[in-house]
């Protein structure tokens, strides 16, 4: 089984080399090229050295004189040698280095690119850590043995000439040649078959390591609030302990192989020396041969390890790129169409759900599946402001998902000003449906940074008109550096509700037909929140304002009171719509959930007041998600 496992990875690593060469043939080529000529002057330096001593040094020394031409021409020839053999080894690193970061950078853009065609359905099944692994270290690994592959092909070419020389020069030393190199090779193989386990498992223990610590400062929040960190700290220092273990049996192995692949050509040497006194005696070979031969093995026992450096990291390189192709072949992805909605049409755009339905889809695949939605119709009008109101787990975030696209029904249809939304091009979706979420997210970055997002016709007047529509142009006005005052990680500067306005902002500078609001001002003031939703629904009037129809996520009873219509959900389902008031009198469950939500308003307000003008934000990179 072992040796099977062994082949395995053998054959998978080759493949992936394979698959490396074939992507950048030129740079490998160079890099090769570069190698060859780096073997090809150790060989050539054996026999200068080799015919100084027998030709020159010998003689000199039975003469007890030496000519200065014969010096100098000798002194030319090994500097010549050495000139060409830093060229190759200038190339061969030049080549490999460039061929392995190239690869490196392409695969990383790759598995991004991939983690962003794929659906929120994909993320929510894998761990942020082990995904962040997979374009890191993953990649990494997986072209980690890149960098001495040029080396080993320039080594066998080597080895292929130094056994050629070898047979020209004498059958009996070439003999021991044939009984070195073979074990040599030997050796490497048993280094990679014991080494294949050890780096498989540090492989996934690094992802692993990876994930607990990105989970453990993402839930910063729930850690110390909880009082776990003795616990947190002593998972990731456990995962940690396992890390180091396999790091080092790794370096045990190494430790004792590297003695043995380094000691090997030196009883090589002893044994060329010991088998050509034997034959210089004989007269078979001269002085200058047997001199060429132990020089030859002296210099060869680096080289011969790049072979070994290559087999050791294949296991490591395999087990990285599993992990890559896991991402590069995950199925799901949502293309886009190629239908585009009028960009200069100014007017509000119409949004239409048709008998949508939608499920999650299970962790594993012998799950079942979780129903979100079922057969849900309802239209908001252009112009008009829609509110979704309904106990946890109704499915309002996801209609919000729906709207904008972030997943697609599993039947049923998300129209925009009646075209499938599946139809529309990317730019158009984004151009048209802008989505505000609860938790915000702020770039480390300005202020302006934060709201334009480097999109083409949004200037400073853009900037601060989005800024007064979401009621953010005072406190930004009041920073110290106004619209360039850098805000920190995730806007640890900024109180929550800051926060929240700053990414109403962001969207409405891009001008959106439809404003999807998940709750997206749950920590800025009743009041502040009041005035946000009556300045969006008067902003069709201003000629100067982006004009958006609104779908909003609502609870508070004076954000629902603004809606036009009220749609009422329970368990994925339309129950009711209407007016506020309407629903009030004619829907117990309805008016039961606005008065809870009234009532915890009012005990909210009474415990603590609103984070979004002066309470001091959270702790760098903590967070407060509520579950809806």
């Amino acid at each position: 089984m072992a040796s099977r496992t062994s082949r395995d990875v053998l054959g998978r690593g080759l493949a992936v080399l394979g698959r490396a060469i074939r992507e950048q043939p030129r740079i490998f080529a160079v890099a090769v090229a570069g190698s060859v000529l780096f073997g090809s002057m150790v060989i050539a330096s054996a026999y200068v050295v080799g015919t100084v001593v027998g030709d020159v040094v010998v003689p000199a020394i039975a003469r007890g004189s030496v000519g200065v031409g014969t010096l100098a021409l000798a002194a030319t020839a090994l500097f010549g040698i050495s000139v060409l053999r830093v060229a190759g080894i200038v190339g061969r690193r030049l080549g490999a280095g460039y061929m392995q970061y190239r690869l490196q950078a392409a695969y990383r853009r790759r598995v991004t690119r991939r983690y962003l065609e794929l659906p929120l359905a994909w993320h929510h099944r894998n761990a942020t850590g082990t995904l962040l692994s997979n374009a890191n270290s993953d990649v990494e690994a997986a072209w980690y043995p890149i960098a001495p592959l040029p080396f080993a092909v320039g080594t066998l070419v080597m080895l292929v000439g130094a056994v050629a020389s070898l047979f020209a020069t004498d059958w009996a030393l070439a003999l021991v040649g044939l009984a070195v190199f073979p074990a040599l090779f030997t050796l490497n193989v048993v280094y990679s078959r014991r080494m294949a386990p050890r780096q498989a498992r540090a492989q996934r223990l690094r992802a692993e390591v990876s994930g607990i610590a990105h989970e453990s400062f993402d839930g910063a929040l729930v850690v110390k609030t909880m009082g776990r960190e003795a616990q947190e700290t002593r998972r990731f220092a456990d995962r940690a302990g396992e890390l180091r273990d396999a790091l080092v049996s790794v370096g045990r192995l190494r430790g004792v192989f590297d003695p043995m692949l380094e000691t090997l050509p030196s009883l090589g040497t002893l044994a060329v020396l010991v088998v050509g006194t034997f034959r210089l005696r004989q007269g078979a070979i001269s002085v200058a041969e047997l001199v060429s031969v132990a020089f030859l093995f002296t210099v060869l026992a680096f080289p011969v390890r790049a072979i070994g450096w290559v087999l050791a990291e294949l296991p490591r390189s395999v087990a990285g790129w599993d992990r890559v192709r896991r991402v590069l072949d995950a199925t799901g992805e949502m293309p886009y169409g190629d239908t585009a909605l009028d960009p200069a049409d100014p007017r509000p755009a119409t949004l239409t759900f048709t008998d949508v339905c939608f499920g999650y889809e299970p962790a594993e695949a012998h799950l079942p599946g979780t129903e979100v939605l079922g057969e849900v119709t309802f239209t908001v009008p252009a112009g008009k402001t829609v509110a979704l109101v309904g106990p946890t787990g109704a499915g309002k975030s996801t209609i919000a998902s729906l709207a904008v696209r972030l997943v697609d029904p599993r039947s049923g249809t998300v129209a925009l000003d009646g075209v499938d939304v599946r139809r529309l091009t990317a730019a158009s979706l984004a151009g048209t449906a802008a989505l505000v979420a609860q938790v915000p997210f702020i770039f480390d970055d300005t202020v302006r940074a934060n709201i334009t997002l480097d999109r083409p016709g949004i200037g400073d007047d853009d900037v601060w008109a989005a800024l007064r529509l979401a009621e953010a142009d005072g406190f930004v006005a009041a920073l110290p550096e106004g619209l360039d005052t850098r805000v920190g990680e995730r806007g640890t500067s900024l109180s929550g509700g800051q926060r929240q306005r700053l990414t109403l902002a962001r969207a409405l500078a891009g001008r959106p037909r439809l404003l999807v609001l998940d709750d997206a001002t749950s920590a800025v003031d009743p009041r502040v929140e009041a005035a946000i939703l009556a300045g969006l629904r008067s902003s069709a009037a201003d000629a100067s304002a982006p004009a958006a129809s609104i779908l909003v996520v609502a609870y508070r009873r004076a954000t629902i009171a603004l809606a036009d219509e009220v749609i009422y959900l329970e368990q994925g389902r339309v129950v009711a719509r209407g007016t506020h008031t309407d629903l009030l009198a004619t829907v117990p469950g309805y008016a039961d959930l606005v008065t809870a939500y009234e009532q915890a308003e009012v005990d909210r307000a009474q415990e603590r007041p609103y984070d979004d003008e002066v309470t001091p934000p959270l702790a760098s990179g903590l967070e407060i998600e509520v579950d809806r």
